[in-house]
């Protein structure tokens, strides 16, 4: 037992000694200062990676179905609004310049949008079309979704997954980390971009893409009025959207609290238009 004991415990300290403090991201004017532990071994190149092949596996079968959608108003609004946000996000990291951001629409009733790591942006017709999202309102969505991305939350959260299957695998995840590497890492799919995101994350989200969509020009206060929208949508049923990004009690609060520090930047930002 004590040999166990100990081979465990050295199982944790090795997870622990293998996340790195790091800051994904500058403050901005909204002040997001917050340190992120990562798990070394997880790269931001291997999370974007693993996520390109999922969204391209999507946008295949979308594809196939006859789905999407490259030549609809809505389609080329998605377009415009992404270019502005998309010029703001060096702002908070200066290597998003170079990502090989993609844009596209999928033409289905899902209230539902995502901007995984990597900056691959997929918007779903019926979160558009349902709530009448004004050019603003898609702007908030987008905004946050792409602050995810930039903030790097999905490989934060996947960073969790790994230490946690290796601390509960103990020596067998250090002795054995080739055979059981397929079970980590679909644990980490699952907890990265499935589950719902942490509701720091969230207010993290919310506050860095209310700077983009200012900083871009777009309204910062059309993100109240979506999130009221968003709550009272999908009847009985829980929209997509929310299942992963779940709202809380003092989400629009935070969100009123964060607009004073935005607005001069969509002054500026409407002066130079």
């Amino acid at each position: 037992m004590n040999n166990l004991f100990r081979l465990s415990a050295l199982a944790v300290c090795c997870a622990l000694a293998a996340c790195q403090a790091v800051n994904t991201t500058s403050g901005g004017a909204v002040g997001v200062e917050r340190k992120q532990y990562m798990f070394s071994m997880l790269s931001t190149d291997q999370v974007n990676q693993m996520y390109a092949q999922s969204y391209q596996q999507t946008l295949s079968e979308a594809s196939g179905k006859g789905v999407l959608d490259k030549s609809s108003a809505n389609a080329k609004r998605l377009q415009a609004i992404a270019a502005r946000l998309i010029k703001q996000a060096p702002v908070f990291r200066a290597d998003a310049a170079q990502w090989p951001w993609e844009v596209n629409l999928i033409d289905s009733e899902e209230l539902n949008a995502n901007c995984g790591p990597g900056g691959k942006i997929i918007f779903y017709s019926g979160l558009i079309e349902k709530l009448q999202l004004s050019d603003d309102e898609i702007a908030a969505v987008m905004g946050h979704e792409i602050a995810h991305a930039l903030r790097e939350h999905s490989r934060e959260a996947m960073s969790k997954a790994y230490g946690i299957e290796v601390a509960k695998q103990g020596a067998g995840a250090l002795l054995g980390l080739g055979e059981n590497s397929m079970v980590l890492a679909d644990t980490a799919v699952q907890y990265g971009m499935t589950l719902p995101n942490s509701r720091g994350n969230e207010n993290e989200a919310d506050i860095i893409g209310l700077e983009l969509s200012a900083r871009a020009g777009y309204n910062p206060n059309a993100a109240v009025g979506l999130w009221q929208k968003m709550s009272k949508a999908g009847g009985g049923s829980q929209p997509e959207f929310m299942s992963t990004h779940p709202a809380s009690s003092n989400r629009i609060a935070s969100l009123q609290a964060a607009i004073p520090k935005v607005m001069p930047l969509y002054e500026q930002a409407k002066g130079q238009r």
